[in-house]
C-alpha cells in the first residue's frame, strides 16, 4: 500500500470577516498542519465551535482559507485545492475527493437508483454494471427495493442519509471527508456504515471525519486530531 499522504494540510489559517458587522473578524484556527495517509481515518475532536466543520469545508474547497494550503494527491500529483482553478477542483472532487454529510442535496424527481448510479456513469462505468453495483449497495444499506424508483425527497431523514452514503461510497473515492454521516441512522444502519468505512480503509482510502456518536468514532478512528490546539487568538 502506498504510504505517501493523500491529504496534506499545511499551515492553514481561517478567519471569518463579518462585512455586515463593520468588518469584525472572527479567527478560527491558524498554523494548522495535518497529513492523512492511506488506511487512516483521522477523527476531528473537540467541543462544538472549535472549527471542525470549518476545517472540513476548507479541505473540500467550499471555504477559502486566509492562508496556507490543502494538497490532495490526484492522479499521482498533488493538487492545491486552495489555489487550483474551479474546473480542476471539480475534477478532483469527481474522482478523488468525496464529501459525505448528513444532508442530501439532489435534483427533485430523479429516482433513487439513478442517483446512486450517477457517480459511476460519470466515470465511464457501463450502465448495467453501475445498476448492479447501485442495487447491491442499496440492499446492503437496507433501503427497500420499492423505494428505488422513487425520488428521495419523499423519504425520511434516515432514508435520505442512506442514499447520500450510497452515492458517496459507490465511487470508492481515495479520499473521503465524513461530516456526521451516521447522525440520522438507527443502531443497525450505523453498524452498516461502520462496515463500509472499514472496508474503504482496508482498500487504502484516507478519511477525515466528524462523529458525535462516540461508539461510531471509536469503531473507525485510527487517531484523533484536536483542532483546538491550533485555535487562533481573537
Amino acid at each position: 500500500m502506498n504510504t505517501e499522504p493523500l491529504i496534506v494540510v499545511d499551515d492553514l489559517a481561517k478567519t471569518f470577516v463579518l462585512h455586515n458587522a463593520g468588518g469584525a473578524a472572527i479567527p478560527v484556527f491558524k498554523g494548522l498542519k495535518l497529513e492523512v495517509r492511506p488506511g487512516e481515518c483521522v477523527v476531528l475532536a473537540g467541543e462544538s465551535g472549535v472549527g471542525k466543520s470549518t476545517l472540513m469545508r476548507s479541505i473540500y474547497g467550499n471555504y477559502m482559507p486566509s492562508s496556507g494550503g490543502v494538497r490532495v494527491l490526484h492522479d499521482g500529483a498533488y493538487v492545491d485545492i486552495t489555489n487550483a482553478p474551479p474546473h480542476r477542483v471539480l475534477e478532483v472532487r469527481r474522482r478523488t475527493l468525496g464529501y459525505v454529510s448528513q444532508f442530501l442535496r439532489v435534483i427533485p424527481r430523479i429516482p433513487t437508483l439513478q442517483l446512486v448510479m450517477e457517480p459511476l456513469l460519470e466515470n465511464g462505468v457501463p450502465e448495467d454494471e453501475a445498476r448492479e453495483r447501485a442495487a447491491a449497495l442499496l440492499t446492503d444499506l437496507r433501503l427497500p427495493q420499492a423505494h428505488w424508483a422513487l425520488p428521495p425527497a419523499t423519504f425520511s431523514g434516515g432514508e435520505q442519509q442512506r442514499v447520500n452514503i450510497a452515492r458517496s461510497f459507490i465511487r470508492e473515492y481515495p479520499v473521503l471527508l465524513l461530516d456526521e454521516p451516521t447522525a440520522s441512522l438507527d443502531a443497525e444502519n450505523r453498524a452498516i456504515v461502520v462496515s463500509l468505512i472499514r472496508r474503504a480503509l482496508s482498500k487504502g482510502a484516507a478519511m477525515i471525519g466528524i462523529f458525535h456518536d462516540h461508539d461510531v468514532r471509536d469503531a473507525v478512528a485510527t487517531r484523533l486530531f484536536e483542532v483546538v490546539q491550533f485555535k487562533a487568538a481573537a
